[in-house]
């Protein structure tokens, strides 16, 4: 069809006023998204349900109100113009703190620097992938910024790459949407087939089970299911793309990975890099899942992962398609918490993103690819899925005082963790009665926008966005004073990685008290307060376990790792110290527990495996709630109870 008669057939779908009669400013009809898919499948001869599949794996329908996303993909079909989104941008790297990521007090902290992302717009040999949304404008004839901002020009842009690329196969337009498994695997834009086959294999797994949400600009939008429906998957031989290898790696089947490996080497002055060598589960077991953002993209950070001289983590997640690349096995220890406990007994992802760019949203090719990554992990690990084994590194505390205030604060407020656990198939849900003694933060997360600053500029407020987090004041007021983190040492502010407070979906903690549509938790030693109407609730009722002190104990100290006693240390192994947060649990409150943990430290200070050596005494420890983040108190200080 010529570009001028496609642009009239959209053109009462873009917005544009067919009449005088018709107000320029009223608001969308909420079926306006459905129909631009209507439409846009009927125009290129695209089955409506591959293009409601393929949109769905990208952006779960929604238009970001024209904001790219991490790797610089617009709208629903999350059309690629990775040179207009990252022109003349300047990329702080939020949340990076001061920490040292290794954490270990038993050697001189790590200290890295890192590169800013370019200022300039990237170069022009940018893979196809980045690119999509400059080839959609010469299929459909529409402006590159029309495809930007436009949801419905959004849709046709992206029917006609897949149509454009079943033609490129030498398939029929067919009505039949298990005829379009190659074309699907095309538009991923991987370069790999075993990419292309896990984003295709996603599309239509959508698609047979059909969806149906509210998009962020109040679109209703439905897939209906197609149970049973088999795509031709032979098509994917002819797709031309290169055969990649998982060899070496630690990934479910269902997943696309490659090993990309961090290095273990010397570089002087008996310094090594960039992680340690271990022998996971048989000597400690790994107990927690540490997710994090990446703070910039997937080429400079697979860069930095490879320097012996940085940092490191196990697994980097690519936002385009959900890709992953392993960097070090599960048995070895990765640089990457910034607390030695946690970095001992955990697995850390890094996922292509930016904490402080709210609109620069995650796809759900990523988010699906880690929660399988996740639940293998969680499986072979016999880790479970709840909030205090799989958490974000703004839940890792500080190892000790003086590491409090520059603890990393990623992955954000802006991770969607409602989402992220119902792909991991343990769905936030209630688990007890309406008047509960313990509650699980649970937003709506599209409808749950407190407002932050300092995402651009300190002091300035961020976009306007969906968030998993929930704001607590001293009162049950809104002008009440927020609480506050004697550990930070800081007025409590609503900048974006001030964590002072703020708790995030599916963490659970016990009710203090109650007052009309509001609600009290215990929360870092103080009787915190958050909004939460019965129309809209901020939390669901739990049940689970929880600690209090000790009878006769006025208080008890609060520890930011589970270290054993200094009788537990052989005479070759320098023994750490166990040092309080300065932090306590007051008689009469209540924190709920995640688990009980051996006091346990993993002395590996050497590049010779031969000095290395786990140590465990005879103190034990219960992980709590206590805050945003994690904590750990002694077993010994306090008594464990049911609630419900």
């Amino acid at each position: 069809m010529p570009a001028l008669a496609t642009a009239a057939l959209l053109l009462p779908l873009l917005g544009a006023a067919p009449s005088a009669a018709v107000a320029p400013d009223a608001p969308p009809a909420p079926d306006r998204l459905q129909r631009a898919f209507a439409a846009a499948a009927a125009e290129y001869h695209v089955p409506q349900s591959v293009l409601l599949g393929v949109s769905y794996l990208q952006s779960r329908w929604d238009a970001h109100g024209g904001a790219p996303s991490v790797t610089g993909g617009y709208g629903p079909l999350h059309l690629t113009d990775a040179r207009t989104a990252l022109a003349g941008t300047s990329r702080s790297h939020h949340g990076e703190g001061g920490e040292d990521p290794r954490g270990d007090d038993a050697r001189a902290p790590l200290r890295v620097g890192r590169p800013s992302e370019p200022a300039t717009a990237p170069s022009a040999d940018l893979p196809a992938r980045l690119t999509t949304l400059t080839k959609a404008a010469g299929l459909t004839g529409l402006s590159p910024e029309s495809l930007r901002t436009d949801p419905a020009a959004n849709v046709s842009g992206g029917a006609a790459l897949l149509a454009a690329a079943q033609r490129e196969l030498g398939e029929p337009l067919s009505p039949d949407p298990a005829d379009w498994y190659g074309a699907v695997a095309r538009f991923s834009g991987a370069e790999d087939a075993a990419t292309a086959a896990s984003y295709a294999n996603d599309v239509y797994e959508v698609i047979r089970t059909g969806e149906r949400r509210t998009t962020d600009a109040g679109q209703r939008v439905t897939l209906a299911a197609r149970p049973g429906l088999a795509p031709d998957v032979s098509q994917l031989g002819d797709t031309g793309l290169r055969a990649a290898s998982a060899a070496g790696t630690e990934c479910p089947r269902s997943v696309s990975c490659e090993w990309v490996p961090a290095p273990y080497e010397e570089f002087g002055d008996g310094d090594y890099g960039n992680h340690d060598l271990g022998d996971r589960p048989d000597s400690q077991r790994i107990r927690y899942i540490v997710v994090h953002d990446t703070e910039g993209t997937w080429n400079g950070v697979l860069n930095l992962v490879q320097d012996p001289t940085y940092v490191s983590w196990n697994y980097t997640l690519r936002s385009t398609d959900g890709h992953i690349a392993q960097h070090v096995k599960a048995k070895d220890v990765a640089w990457h918490a910034g607390n030695w406990y946690v970095n001992a007994g955990s697995i850390g992802l890094e996922h292509e993103g930016f904490l402080a760019e709210p609109d620069a949203w995650y796809t759900e090719a990523m988010y699906r690819s880690s929660a399988r990554l996740v639940r293998y992990l969680a499986g072979k690990y016999d880790i479970p899925l709840d909030r205090q084994h799989v958490l974000g590194h703004d839940n890792v505390p500080g190892t000790t005082t003086a590491t409090i205030p520059g603890m990393h604060t990623d992955p954000g407020p802006y991770w969607d963790w409602r989402h992220y656990f119902q792909l991991l198939g343990r769905p936030v849900e209630p688990t007890a009665g309406k008047k509960s003694s313990l509650v699980t933060i649970r937003p709506d997360y599209d409808a749950n926008r407190p407002a932050y600053t300092g995402c651009e500029t300190a002091g300035e407020p961020c976009a306007a966005h969906g968030s998993s987090e929930v704001r607590l004041y001293s009162d049950h007021d809104v002008t009440a004073p927020l609480i506050k983190d004697v550990g930070l040492g800081t007025v409590p502010t609503t900048g974006v990685n001030d964590l002072s407070s703020r708790v995030s979906t599916g963490q659970q903690y016990a009710v203090a008290d109650r007052w009309g549509d509001w609600t009290a938790i215990w929360y870092l030693g103080q009787k915190a307060w958050f909004h939460n109407p019965r129309t809209s609730p901020a939390a669901v009722p739990a049940s689970g376990r929880v600690i209090t002190p000790r009878k006769g104990l006025e208080s008890v100290p609060v520890y930011g790792r589970a270290y054993p006693e200094k009788a537990a240390y052989p005479a070759d192994v320098p023994a750490q110290a166990v040092s309080p947060l300065p932090y306590t649990v007051p008689a009469g409150q209540k924190y709920v527990v995640g688990e009980k943990v051996p006091g346990e430290y993993y002395y590996a200070v050497t590049f010779d495996e031969a000095s290395h050596r786990v140590v465990r005494g005879e103190d034990q420890y219960y992980e709590i709630q206590y805050g945003h983040r994690v904590a750990f108190v002694r077993a010994a200080d306090v008594t464990v109870s049911a609630a419900r």
